[in-house]
Parts: C-alpha cells; structure tokens; sequence
C-alpha cells in the first residue's frame, strides 16, 4: 500500500499516534523558522540588476536577410 492515498492516510495516522495530534504543524514549524527570505527577496536592487542583464544577454545571433 506504499505510494497510495490509504497508505498515507495510515502513515498520518501512525505519525499523530507515536508523535501527538500537532505532529505535522510542529514539523511544518519548524520548516518556516528554518527557511529564511533570501536571495532576490532580500535584496531587490540586485534582482533589477541581474533581470536588466539578463534582459540584454541575447543567446541567439543578430537577425540576418536571407538572399535567395
């Protein structure tokens, strides 16, 4: 039954009987007070910067006419 709906259903039913009713918001808790808000979040002037960048850093060539 690994891999299904009722197997986990029967996995949160195990975990909420050995670990307590809070099981999954304590360890959800502690994902959040874990994670922090960095990179572009932290620092929108670097993310403007790295977009403009981006923005002009073409990976195809300059358009060319065909001559038939």
């Amino acid at each position: 039954m690994p891999g299904t709906v009722q197997g986990g259903k029967k996995a949160a039913d195990t975990n909420k009987k050995r670990h307590g009713k809070a099981f999954y918001a304590r360890i959800g808790a502690i994902g959040g007070k874990r994670s922090n808000t960095g990179g572009f979040a932290a620092n929108p002037e670097l993310a403007s910067i790295a977009g403009r960048l981006g923005g002009t850093r073409s990976r195809r060539g300059k358009a060319t006419k065909k001559v038939a």
